[in-house]
């Protein structure tokens, strides 16, 4: 990255830095993995890099799709430029497949198809370790208004609906996945963040033994190896199918 250009904030994954363009920012992917609130850690050379090229190709398919995003283009190949926004501090997880976190909070067996898809909002915020939220929570909190909380909730559906269609076309099945929203400039939500293996819960549709197969961070999580060959797929079957 050009070192002439302003830093701005370091994340997990990430580095976001100014850009010429004073609504629009730099977001750089790092190649740190990190799991269970940063408490494991690793590099992975390239990792940022597949991150950047499959969230780029995600975005390109949403916007053409009328979901707003702040997704511009690529600078390079690990680097995009995008809307600066106003994070959101709520962390949207849809589940079309139970899984991780809600089968260990509920009676619910991992692996059981959802009747219908569950939203479920998490405060963004480390230091508590993201607690799940009601909506009465959400408005006590005053994060976003009920107008608001409906639009981020009926996005997320169509969101899902249209990513479930394009993983299913490269053989994925996906599980679950995060989303953050933001403010652009003109007060308006968008999608921001990333769309990835980071956090995306995608099982290879391949298999034909009924075995569960990751291609996604719970390769690194549950410690099962091939994890930037995993990454390295999903970009490959992207660009086939593209």
């Amino acid at each position: 990255m050009n070192s002439k250009l302003k830093f701005i904030y370091e994340g997990k994954a990430k580095k976001i830095f100014a850009y010429e363009d004073s609504d629009k920012v730099i977001i750089e992917f790092k190649d740190d993995a990190t799991a269970f609130n940063a408490l494991k850690k690793a590099k992975f050379e390239g990792k940022g890099e597949l991150n950047c090229l499959i969230s780029s190709k995600i975005f390109e398919f949403l916007i053409k799709n009328n979901i707003p995003t702040h997704y511009i283009g690529l600078k390079n190949t690990n680097s995009m430029i995008a809307q600066k926004i106003k994070i959101i501090p709520l962390e949207v997880v849809l589940r079309n497949t139970a899984y991780g976190s809600l089968c260990k909070q509920t009676t619910i067996k991992p692996g059981a198809v959802l009747e219908s898809p569950l939203i479920d909002f998490y405060l963004k915020n480390d230091t508590l370790n993201d607690p799940l939220l009601t909506k009465d929570r959400i408005n006590l909190l005053k994060i976003v208004d009920d107008e608001e909380l409906d639009f981020i909730s009926n996005m997320t559906l169509k969101i899902n609906k249209l990513l479930k269609t394009f993983f299913y076309n490269i053989k994925l099945d996906l599980v679950d996945f995060k989303l953050e929203f933001g403010y652009n400039s003109n007060g308006q939500i968008v999608l921001g963040d990333e769309i990835s293996p980071d956090n995306c819960r995608l099982w290879d549709l391949n298999q034909k033994n009924g075995m569960i197969v990751s291609l996604d961070k719970d390769r690194f999580r549950n410690d099962l190896g091939g994890f930037i060959e995993a990454y390295s797929e999903i970009n490959k079957r992207i660009n086939n199918f593209i």
